[in-house]
């Protein structure tokens, strides 16, 4: 079947000439080509609608009259940037590196580009709020990377009028891509009590501090949840810094406590790590004397033997995406819509029941 673009292949070649101040533009191409304009912007950007003779056709064209595409032409002449902005918290971390990696390379697909946007760790420390005239006709859509957004930052996207689509928060209008983070919080609690647990920690985000404060509070509520249809204490909390020293400053203040715990739920794998990397140091058995659940299912939790409520975190990155790039085919205002991916228990060997005979904590030195 051939594509409309494709339709004038067929037409044979007529003589070439050359554009203003003998710079060859995109109608030299295409004239030498044999194609329409289109078809060479599509050839020249990898988009799939172009049959493999007909790129490879555009492409000499292209090489024997030494064009090179003009980012600028191209845009002033669509009205589009081909770019998408992302704002992120962390450009380095585990999850936002896998889910970025996920947004750009099904964007790619699609001849579009990415422009990051760190607005930094915490709120108090934010060096740099979006500025309008950062974002203004630089780029055609954004996607917000698991960070909850200032009022004055929501309002500069909102100014924009471009698509927004958020991943890992949930920001009303903007379309929605995640996880239930409630009932990632809920199966980990659910594993821990079906396994007899009763006194159980918690360690999650600063929610006073942290940019993505919604997810550790969504999956704390979903702990809650299950000790209360349980009818067991509301585990006791600490916060993290969702880095394994954070978990590991955290562990240290749970595994003084007395009672100690018998098992901790973490909002992060990479606190978890930080938790079971204390709890080894004091020479506590784990699972006997302490179980602990991760939520990510992070690269090096399957190294630490770490149990943990799976996210699927490069898909939810192309979901992202994807999402995104079928609002702006539409062309239209496309009504709010909401991607919800499941989670998973992935049971390891850092969870298990009760031992008759705990262990007493040895401080570390």
């Amino acid at each position: 079947m051939v594509s409309r673009a494709d339709a004038p292949d067929a037409a044979p070649p007529v003589p070439v000439g050359r554009g203003r101040r003998g710079v060859p533009g995109i109608h030299d191409v295409a004239r030498l080509a044999g194609v329409s304009t289109a078809t060479v912007s599509r050839a020249l950007r990898g988009v799939d609608r172009v049959s493999a003779p007909t790129r490879t056709r555009v492409l000499q064209a292209a090489a024997d009259l030494g064009y090179v595409a003009s980012p600028s032409a191209a845009s002033l002449a669509s009205g589009r940037t081909g770019v998408v902005g992302v704002i992120a918290p962390f450009l380095s971390r585990w999850f936002f590196a896998h889910a970025l990696d996920g947004v750009e390379g099904r964007l790619r697909e699609d001849g579009l580009h990415v422009l990051l946007f760190n607005v930094g760790t915490t709120r108090s420390s934010r060096s740099v709020l979006l500025d309008q005239q950062l974002l203004r006709r630089r780029v055609d859509a954004v996607v917000v990377l698991s960070c909850d957004l200032e009022p004055e930052e929501v309002a500069v996207l909102q100014d924009l009028h471009v698509p927004v689509v958020t991943l890992g928060v949930d920001v009303t209008p903007w379309h929605r891509v995640g996880i239930d983070d409630v009932a990632a919080g809920r199966t980990a609690m659910q594993h821990l009590l079906s396994l007899g647990h009763r006194d159980i920690a918690y360690v999650g985000g600063d929610r006073v501090h942290d940019v993505h404060v919604a997810t550790a509070v969504d999956r704390r509520a979903g702990i809650l949840q299950a000790a209360e249809a349980a009818g067991v204490p509301a585990p006791r909390e600490l916060v993290g810094d969702w880095t394994l020293a954070g978990g590991a400053a955290a562990g240290e203040l749970l595994l003084d406590a007395v009672p100690r715990p018998t098992a901790v739920i973490a909002a992060s794998d990479e606190m978890a790590v930080g938790v079971l990397g204390v709890a080894r140091r004091r020479g506590l058995r784990v699972p006997e004397d302490l179980s602990v659940v991760g939520v990510d299912d992070h690269e090096f939790a399957g190294t630490h033997d770490l149990t943990t409520v799976a996210q699927p975190v490069d898909a939810l990155g192309r979901a992202a995406a994807d999402l995104l790039v079928d609002v702006l085919q539409q062309g239209v205002a496309v009504p709010r819509r909401t991607v919800v991916l499941p989670t998973r228990l992935v049971v390891r060997g850092s969870t298990g029941s009760l031992s008759r005979t705990p262990a007493s904590p040895v401080r570390a030195s």
